[in-house]
């Protein structure tokens, strides 16, 4: 089950790539997350670990598994019969324009069911965090939090 969401942004990759790879401060910018933790450390690095707490799901922690720096991150979560896997992309698209996809993808018997019934509130929640992005890294103050 893939989940898939894109934005453009009026600011430079290299902006919009700072304020997404700082994911303690998610919170203030997207009512998608309630609280957000890095576990070993700041910073996007394969290993690191952040636990994420959500409106409707659960506390659970995300393991960066890939970095391409200033162009994407995957981290994944796993639980008993499913794992998600969630990638962020920052494409520049020219100095003052950048596009940002994001994917969720379930796997697993378990995860492929949860993914089916949470896709409506899963894409709620990549479309909060894109305009929320956008608001960020374009220096908006009326980033979206509800």
């Amino acid at each position: 089950m893939i989940t898939d969401s894109s934005i453009e942004i009026d600011a430079p990759a290299r902006r919009v790539w700072d304020v997404f790879v700082d994911v303690e401060h998610w919170s203030t910018w997207t009512a998608s997350i309630d609280a957000i933790r890095a576990l070993d450390g700041p910073g996007i690095e394969v290993g690191k670990r952040v636990e994420i707490r959500q409106p409707h799901f659960p506390k659970l922690v995300w393991e960066v598994t890939d970095v391409e720096p200033g162009t994407s991150w995957t981290w994944r979560q796993r639980s008993l019969g499913a794992e998600t896997r969630a990638t962020h992309e920052v494409v520049g698209q020219g100095p003052e324009r950048t596009l940002v996809r994001q994917r969720i993808e379930q796997r697993g018997p378990l995860g492929v069911v949860v993914g089916l019934l949470t896709r409506r509130l899963t894409r709620r929640y990549l479309d909060l965090e894109a305009r929320g992005l956008k608001a960020r890294s374009e220096h908006r103050a009326d980033a979206p939090r509800a």
